[in-house]
């Protein structure tokens, strides 16, 4: 059986949406901003036998509050083995940060971190996976980044993207990662993602 991936974001694809659960004003429904179609796709195709189950905090617009991540946390934990939030809030919330603990019993937790700026939640959080994306890394590989962070892929036009790309992408290729490897991967995930890094250090960004 594949691994059971939590996907918090603005749902999938009408195929996808069985079991899933909207957090926002509005019932379930396909996604309608294509941020989690593309962090649903990126994850299947490095996963294919992986079980995708979405919890809605988007819905008509980009907009989320803590309360609502929190509780699609708390909603997928129990049933997945890896939850990805390809999404950053810009305050630190007792609810959010009470959500991410508990949940780190359950599942491995990876979130998109962003390549500058400000440091966001959940990615600040202990524990958590912090992605991030890495020009410099084609779709197999990973890199270790100062802070702990994790660099991968993302759709970044040096390897050939031409659509959506970023952190987002590079958190639900982090995931695809770990989901192919299996359980070995989870017990201590971080470890696992920065030993098989194969670049080291800042990204060194010109232009």
């Amino acid at each position: 059986m594949g691994a059971r991936v939590g996907i918090v974001d603005s749902g999938g694809p009408a195929a996808q949406m069985a079991g899933a659960r909207s957090f926002t004003r509005l019932p379930v429904a396909p996604d309608h901003l294509g941020h989690g179609s593309a962090v649903a796709g990126v994850i299947a195709r490095a996963a294919p036998d992986a079980r995708l189950i979405h919890a809605q905090v988007f819905a008509d617009r980009p907009v989320t509050n803590a309360d609502a991540v929190a509780q699609a946390v708390d909603w997928l934990a129990p049933q997945c083995d890896i939850v990805v939030l390809s999404l950053g809030l810009a305050a630190d919330r007792a609810a959010l940060c009470d959500a991410v603990a508990a949940a780190q019993t359950r599942a491995v937790l990876v979130a998109s971190s962003p390549a500058r700026g400000r440091i966001c939640w959940p990615a600040a959080y202990p524990g958590v996976v912090a992605a991030t994306g890495d020009a410099r890394c084609g779709w197999d590989e990973l890199s270790s980044l100062p802070g702990g962070i994790i660099g991968a892929w993302c759709g970044s036009p040096e390897q050939g993207g031409s659509a959506m790309g970023g952190a987002s992408l590079a958190a639900a290729r982090v995931v695809g990662h770990l989901a192919d490897a299996g359980p070995a991967a989870w017990v201590a995930p971080l470890d696992w993602l920065h030993t098989r890094a194969a670049h080291h250090g800042a990204e060194r960004r010109t232009g």
